[in-house]
């Protein structure tokens, strides 16, 4: 049985390195604390808006101001990738070609996260899609959509296109990396997101690892090793379909995720999407989720 968390403290401690977790307990203490991980008989998230639903049979489970209209920051690189591996269009993304790094692409980053992919290196296309899934590099986003012939410009034109198409009528798209504030969308949208996700299996794959190694064209001694911003992907606790974390000053932090949940003895296993927009702390986001699973396995799948 999988291991279940009562606080973002808690899981927290379980995926960082045994030499970090006593530095980090000593943070802890000036944290503000979560001290159960339910209120009134429903999971105590934390964050300003959330979902959690049955990806089977679509019954939420949870909400909380699932129609607010948020930013998502760097959740909007699960619709950006879709668009970069849609073949109906037309365009086909040739993983094992190569593309260079570009003025513009730094450009188009700027603002956002120190980026490891440095201008005037080449990656392969497949090192760039677990740089953009994976360690949310936005300078990734933009060389993808050169890769299949988009500007970054014709990127969020398809973005929001495929958004009509999957029916998430609260969601755009401003700009292809998400540090825009008019990237937006709700949590009940995000499910739809999430399961145009699962549909993709290169993003699955991608999204599941805990660590993946690039190296520049040319540069095979030159590593560059990523670690996925999910720490829920990363610790290896659940069975990830997949997810995307995002990070602004507006957004705050966001997690939308899909996972396997529940055992025999649990009402069997469950494909669950979970939501979560605008939580204050950086682990928060995945306290909210180790509170709704163990509230789903705990409390409302053990009652029936």
């Amino acid at each position: 049985m999988r291991r279940l968390f009562t606080s973002a403290a808690a899981f927290a401690l379980a995926v960082l390195p045994a030499s970090a977790q006593a530095k980090h307990r000593h943070a802890a203490s000036y944290e503000r604390p979560v001290a159960v991980y339910t209120r009134a008989g429903q999971p105590n998230i934390q964050a300003e808006s959330a979902t959690i639903v049955d990806l089977a049979d679509g019954a939420e489970l949870f909400v909380k101001n699932p129609d607010e209209v948020r930013p998502i920051a760097s959740i909007s690189k699960l619709m950006a990738m879709l668009v970069v591996l849609d073949t109906t269009t037309g365009r086909k993304l040739d993983l094992d070609a190569s593309t260079t790094m570009i003025e513009s692409d730094r450009q188009i980053a700027s603002g956002g996260a120190r980026s490891r992919l440095a201008v005037g290196q080449t990656f392969s296309n497949r090192d760039l899609l677990h740089a953009a899934l994976m360690a949310s590099d936005n300078r990734a986003v933009p060389a993808l959509g050169r890769a299949t012939g988009l500007s970054p410009a014709e990127m969020v034109q398809a973005m929001n296109k495929k958004a009509q198409e999957l029916g998430l009528n609260s969601t755009r798209f401003e700009d292809p990396v998400g540090l825009s504030a008019q990237n937006t969308s709700t949590a009940r949208d995000l499910v739809k997101l999430l399961k145009a996700a699962i549909a993709q299996p290169l993003i699955t794959e991608i999204t599941q690892k805990a660590k993946y190694v690039a190296h520049p064209v040319g540069k095979p001694k030159w590593a560059i090793e990523y670690t996925n911003t999910d720490a829920v992907a990363r610790g290896g606790h659940y069975e990830v379909l997949t997810g995307k974390t995002g990070y602004t000053d507006l957004a705050r932090y966001c997690l939308a995720i899909a996972v396997k949940l529940g055992t025999a003895a649990a009402a069997g296993e469950h494909k669950i999407a979970m939501v979560f927009l605008g939580a204050v702390g950086k682990m928060t986001r995945f306290g909210d989720f180790s509170r709704g699973a163990q509230w789903l396995t705990e409390r409302k799948w053990a009652s029936r």
